[in-house]
């Protein structure tokens, strides 16, 4: 379905919102719950990521090309009024974003205790983990792809390797559960830390999560490409691990844990075995386009309406539209994906 095909007669919304619910059809035309909003509030970004941003970074959004704290907000309002339960904050980095704290309260208070989440690199974490869980957030993922501090230096281009650790230690002594570490796995570049990442969930109750690397950008990043089933062989190597769940996760890891581990083991197989028939999840871009999924190129622009003079209502209709005509799958696999994406991760929001 092409966005551009949207009407605002498509569907029929009451009004005004007023802050309730007021449309519990958040299923997609395959049948699944959507439920599930991520939102990046800006582009930038304190590292420079070799799989991310090149190392002079990427042309930044003006100011008033950025959705205002305001603006989300009132999108967040309506979305949760239609199904949408859980929201997760990223970015770019969205610890760099001006008074993030009050705005993560905001978002608590519209969507509810335990439902809104964090997406870090870690870097600015240690000064914000304790703030950030007394407003209301209780879950945080941070990025950590080694344990090595040269390596980090390497992969982000940055030297915040000690940053970032007291960042994780600073949200694990905040009480934040479950506090997990995101690893995105690359061969030759730190595919010989698995077992030294995985046993950190023996000293902590983290939960560890290796991500296939998506090998998108450009083609010489496909020989990086590690596979979910090739890790997880590699782990069952170092002592008994059984299949397990996570209270607290609803995303498209499959986890597990060694006997006599604190913590959970995590696996995301984008690539190799696509959750498209079980995703839940739009995605809204710091400028004010809504993505239905990650990989594809289509959009929908909801900043012109957010700046307009149209009601609530409107922007409900346009939502429940973008939320109806989610794409079945991905084409990750697929030749004309590689020709169609026009966004970097740190643009998107991951």
């Amino acid at each position: 379905m092409d966005y551009s095909d949207f009407r605002s007669s498509t569907m029929h919304v009451n009004t005004p919102l007023e802050g309730k619910r007021i449309c519990s059809e958040n299923r997609d035309k395959y049948g699944r719950v959507i439920d599930y909003l991520r939102i990046s509030i800006t582009d930038r970004c304190n590292l420079r990521c070799i799989y991310c941003m090149p190392e002079e970074g990427v042309p930044k959004l003006s100011h008033s090309d950025i959705l205002s704290y305001e603006e989300i907000l009132r999108f967040v309002k309506v979305a949760v009024s239609l199904g949408i339960s859980k929201i997760r904050v990223t970015g770019g980095e969205p610890l760099v974003r001006k008074d993030i704290v009050k705005f993560c309260h905001s978002l608590v208070e519209i969507a509810g205790a335990g439902n809104v989440s964090l997406t870090t690199n870690g870097v600015l974490l240690k000064q914000y983990a304790k703030s950030l869980y007394d407003v209301g957030i209780r879950r945080i993922n941070i990025s950590l792809d080694t344990l090595q501090r040269d390596r980090f230096l390497r992969i982000t281009r940055k030297d915040f390797f000690d940053s970032v650790w007291e960042g994780i230690i600073a949200a694990y002594e905040a009480k934040f559960y479950p506090v997990k570490l995101n690893i995105v796995v690359m061969r030759g570049m730190n595919d010989d830390e698995i077992e030294s990442l995985a046993s950190l969930t023996f000293k902590y109750p983290f939960h560890v999560r290796f991500i296939e690397f998506m090998p998108f950008s450009e083609e010489k990043w496909a020989k990086m490409y590690v596979s979910s089933e090739e890790i997880l062989n590699r782990l069952k190597r170092m002592g008994t691990l059984y299949p397990t769940k996570s209270k607290n996760s609803n995303g498209p890891a499959k986890y597990y844990s060694f006997v006599g581990s604190l913590g959970k083991i995590g696996i995301i197989s984008p690539i190799s075995h696509h959750f498209c028939k079980t995703c839940n999840r739009l995605r809204l871009t710091a400028d004010g386009k809504l993505r239905t999924c990650l990989f594809s190129s289509q959009e929908l622009d909801f900043k012109e309406l957010l700046r307009s003079e149209k009601d609530d209502s409107v922007l409900a209709q346009r939502l429940l539209f973008a939320l109806k005509n989610k794409p079945a799958r991905h084409k990750l696999n697929e030749e004309v994906f590689r020709k169609c994406i026009s966004r970097p991760m740190s643009k998107i929001g991951g």
